[in-house]
C-alpha cells in the first residue's frame, strides 16, 4: 500500500488496529490520555479556547493567488487545491484548522505534497495533486549532517505509522513545515503544552477538584467519630452507607442518619479563602498570554469595553496572527511555486480582511473614504460587501480639486502672479 492509499484509509485502518489492540497496550492508553495524571491538556477549558481561537482564525481565511501587480493571477493545480478542496476528503476550512491545531498542540504540524516535482530552473516538471496531513507525533525531522541521502545538511522528514508499522522518508521540498514561534533550532518548534506544562497540569488539577467537589454534592470531607472498633469490611460497610446519603446529586442537602455513639464533624473546605476563583484566573491569563490570545477572547471583560476590544482584536492579529500568516505564506510560497511562477512574482497570500471588518456603520464610512480618494473603484468596495459589479464602476474617483505637490502655485503664476 502507498503513502497515499495509507493517509486516506488511516482512520478505518487505525480504528481496527484499537480494536485488536490489548487495553494494557502503553499506545492505546497514550491515545487516549489515560496515562496522563489529569487527562489530556485539550480538556483545560483555557487551553482548549486558545486552541480553538487559532485554529478558527486561521481556517476562516481565505487565501488568494496574485501577480506581480497585486492583482489575482490565473489558478494553477496547488490554487485550486488551497482554495476549492486540499485532499477528497477536506474542505480548506477544515484542512487550515487541523493544521494549526497540530502546529500549536505538538509545537509542529506537517503536509505531504502529493504530486511530481522537479524543481529545475528550465524544463522542470512540477504537479501537485493533493495535500495531505501527517499527524505529528509520528513525524520525525532528520537533518543529513553527512550528506548520506544525497545531500549534505539537508532536511528529511520519516513518517512512521505507528499502528501499522510502515514508514515512508520524505525530502523537504515535498513537505509543508509549519512550527511554533518557540523554536530554539530553527528546525523544530516547542508546543506550549511543553513549556507551561506545570501551569496546565495546575489548571487541569484545580478543574478537577472542582469537579469532584460537584459529584459529592458540594459537600467538603469530614471525620466520623465512634467508640469501639470495627474490622476493616465493616468500617468499609459504614463508610458506603454514610456517603450514600451525604453524596450524589439526589441525596445532597438531605438529612444524614447517624446511629447513637457516633458523630460526624465536618472538614471545611472554603474555596473563598483558598483563592480558588482569584488563582483560576491568573492561571488562564497566564495560559492565554503564551498563545497571544487576549483577555477578552477567554471571556475575561474585568478591564474590557466595547472599544477596548476592538483594539484588543486589532491588537490580537498585530501581536499574534500576523507572524503565523507570514510563516504560512512563506512555506507555501517556496513549496507550491515552481521556478517559472516565482519568476513571475506570482505569491500566495491570506486575506486577512475577513478578520478586521468592524461595525456597519464604521465599514461604510471606511469604503466611503476609500472611493471618494481614489484608493479603491465602487466595484471594489461592492465586492467586500458581496454585493454584484455595476456598469461604470471600474473607474478610480476623486476630488477634483486635489493637485500634486509638485504644481503648487501653478494656477497662480499662470494668472501672471510672480
Amino acid at each position: 500500500m502507498n503513502v497515499f492509499e495509507r493517509m486516506k484509509g488511516r482512520a478505518d485502518g487505525r480504528r481496527a488496529n484499537r480494536e485488536a489492540v490489548g487495553v494494557n497496550d502503553e499506545k492505546l492508553l497514550e491515545w487516549l490520555g489515560i496515562g496522563e495524571q489529569f487527562g489530556k491538556p485539550i480538556q483545560e477549558i483555557t487551553y482548549f479556547t486558545c486552541l480553538k481561537m487559532l485554529s478558527e482564525t486561521v481556517g476562516k481565511m481565505p487565501i488568494k493567488f496574485y501577480g506581480r501587480d497585486r492583482k489575482e493571477a490565473d489558478p494553477n493545480e496547488a490554487y485550486f487545491l488551497l482554495k476549492r478542496r486540499p485532499n477528497p476528503i477536506m474542505t480548506p476550512s477544515t484542512f487550515w484548522t487541523a493544521v494549526e491545531n497540530n502546529r500549536n498542540h505538538f509545537g509542529n504540524a506537517y503536509v505531504w505534497i502529493q504530486g511530481e516535482f522537479d524543481r529545475k530552473k528550465y524544463g522542470g516538471k512540477y504537479s501537485v495533486k493533493g495535500l495531505w496531513i501527517m499527524p505529528s507525533n509520528d513525524v520525525k525531522v532528520i537533518v543529513d549532517n553527512k550528506g548520506i541521502f544525497g545531500g549534505k545538511g539537508d532536511v528529511y522528514y520519516w513518517y512512521s505509522d505507528r499502528y501499522s508499522g510502515e514508514s515512508y522518508f520524505f525530502p523537504s521540498h515535498e513537505v509543508l513545515h509549519f512550527k511554533t514561534s518557540t523554536t530554539f533550532n530553527g528546525i523544530t518548534g516547542e508546543s506550549v503544552r511543553s513549556i507551561l506544562k506545570s501551569s496546565i497540569d495546575g489548571a487541569m488539577a484545580a478543574q478537577n477538584f472542582k469537579n469532584n467537589l460537584y459529584e459529592g454534592g458540594l459537600t467538603a470531607r469530614a471525620a466520623l467519630q465512634y467508640t469501639g472498633d470495627l474490622s476493616k469490611k465493616k468500617e468499609k460497610e459504614l463508610l458506603k452507607n454514610f456517603e450514600k446519603y451525604a453524596t450524589g446529586a439526589n441525596n445532597a442537602g438531605k438529612f444524614i442518619p447517624v446511629p447513637i455513639g457516633m458523630k460526624i464533624e465536618p472538614l471545611s473546605i472554603s474555596m473563598t479563602d483558598s483563592q480558588y476563583y482569584e488563582l483560576s484566573k491568573y492561571s488562564a491569563l497566564q495560559i492565554a498570554g503564551a498563545f497571544g490570545i487576549k483577555p477578552n477572547q477567554i471571556n475575561n471583560y474585568e478591564k474590557s469595553s466595547y472599544s477596548n476590544s476592538e483594539m484588543q482584536q486589532l491588537s490580537f492579529y498585530v501581536d499574534t496572527e500576523l507572524y503565523i500568516l507570514k510563516q504560512y505564506e512563506e512555506e507555501i510560497n517556496y513549496k507550491l511555486l515552481d521556478p517559472a511562477e516565482e519568476e513571475a512574482g506570482l505569491y500566495y497570500k491570506f486575506n486577512e480582511n475577513v478578520i478586521l471588518r468592524t461595525d456597519t456603520k464604521s465599514q461604510a464610512e471606511i469604503l466611503g473614504k476609500y472611493v471618494q480618494n481614489g484608493i479603491r473603484t465602487p466595484n471594489e468596495a461592492r465586492a467586500l460587501l458581496d454585493a454584484p459589479d455595476m456598469p461604470g464602476g471600474d473607474d478610480l474617483m476623486c476630488n477634483g480639486n486635489y493637485i500634486k505637490l509638485t504644481q503648487l502655485g501653478q494656477n497662480y503664476k499662470a494668472k501672471g502672479g510672480k
